[in-house]
C-alpha cells in the first residue's frame, strides 16, 4: 500500500482502486477507507483513492492527538493532493469524513474539481440533527421485524436514558441481513483516540465554513438513504441550500451505506454527477 507524509511527519496510507479520472475519498469514522469498498462499483468509472486518514489503517498514529481535529485532517487531503501532483481533483467525503471534505473545500476552494457528499456529517457547518427528526425518520420502518426493540433503544438514546447504539443500527442500513450486519462491522471505528479528538474544541467553524461553502462555485452532489438515521434527507437538504450549485439525491430505500444497499442505483448516480 503506497504511502506519503503528512505536513508533521506522520505517514499515511492509501489505496487505489479502479481506472480512469481520479477520485479522492475520505471516509467516516473515523475508520479506515476499507469499509469503501470499490463504492458499488464506480471503480469501472473512476480511479478511487481512499484514504486511511491517520491512526486507522495502515496509517501511521500520530505523536500529536490534537492532530486527529477535524480542520487538521484538512492538511493530509491536501498532502495526498500534492503527492499525487493532482490539479483538481474530483473529491467524496462519507459521513464523517464529509465534514472533512467541507473544510477542505472551504480552504481550498481552487483544488477542487466536483465534490460528492455521500450521507454527510453536518457538524461542520453547524446543522443539528435532533432526536425528533431522527425518531420521524425510524417510523418509517415500522413493518421491519426487528422494529419493536431497535426503537425503543433509539427512543432511549434520545431521551438521554440510554446509549445501547448496537441496538440502533438497524436503522443506519436499507436492509438488516447478514451481509448488512458483517459491513457495518468492518466499518466501526478501532482508535478510540481518533473519534474522540475529531470533533475537540476548535475542530470546527461552522459561521466560517458556512461562509466559505456559499462562495463555493464548483457543482456538489448531495446524497443520502431514504432510511439515513445519520444524514436524515430533511438535514441533508438543509446542508444542500448552504452551496450556489447543489444536487441533492435521496437514494430510495437506502440507509447509511447507499452503495451496499443498491450498488448499480448508487455507482450510476455518482458516475454520472462527477461525468
Amino acid at each position: 500500500m503506497p504511502t506519503f507524509c503528512a505536513p508533521d511527519g506522520t505517514r499515511l496510507a492509501y489505496r487505489t482502486i479502479g481506472d480512469g479520472e481520479p477520485l479522492l475519498c475520505i471516509p467516516g469514522g473515523p475508520a479506515d477507507a476499507g469499509y469503501l469498498g470499490d463504492l458499488g462499483g464506480l471503480s469501472r468509472h473512476r480511479r478511487l483513492i481512499l484514504l486511511d486518514p491517520r491512526g486507522t489503517g495502515r496509517s501511521a498514529v500520530p505523536e500529536d492527538t490534537a492532530s486527529y481535529r477535524c480542520d487538521r485532517l484538512v492538511e493530509d487531503v491536501e498532502a495526498l493532493r500534492a503527492h499525487l501532483g493532482l490539479a483538481r481533483p474530483d473529491l467524496l467525503g462519507h459521513s464523517a469524513g464529509a465534514n472533512v471534505a467541507m473544510g477542505y473545500a472551504a480552504r481550498y476552494p481552487r483544488s477542487i474539481g466536483k465534490l460528492a457528499l455521500i450521507g454527510p456529517g453536518t457538524r461542520a457547518v453547524g446543522i443539528e440533527i435532533t432526536g425528533a427528526t431522527r425518531l420521524e425518520l425510524a417510523r418509517l420502518r415500522k413493518d421491519e421485524p426487528w422494529f419493536p426493540a431497535a426503537f425503543a433503544a433509539l427512543e432511549a438514546v434520545s431521551a438521554g436514558t440510554g446509549s445501547d447504539w448496537d441496538a440502533v443500527t438497524p436503522f443506519f442500513c436499507g436492509r438488516w441481513d447478514d451481509a448488512a450486519r458483517e459491513h457495518h462491522a468492518a466499518g466501526l471505528p478501532v482508535n478510540r483516540e481518533a473519534v474522540a479528538h475529531f470533533g475537540a474544541d476548535g475542530a470546527f467553524a461552522p459561521e466560517a465554513t458556512r461562509a466559505a461553502l456559499a462562495a463555493f462555485g464548483a457543482p456538489v452532489l448531495l446524497l443520502t438513504g431514504e432510511f439515513d438515521l445519520n444524514s436524515p434527507p430533511r438535514s441533508t437538504a438543509e446542508l444542500a441550500a448552504l452551496f450556489p450549485d447543489a444536487t441533492l439525491s435521496v437514494q430510495a430505500g437506502a440507509g447509511h451505506y447507499p452503495w451496499v444497499d443498491d450498488a448499480g442505483r448508487f455507482a450510476a448516480a455518482v458516475a454520472a454527477f462527477l461525468g
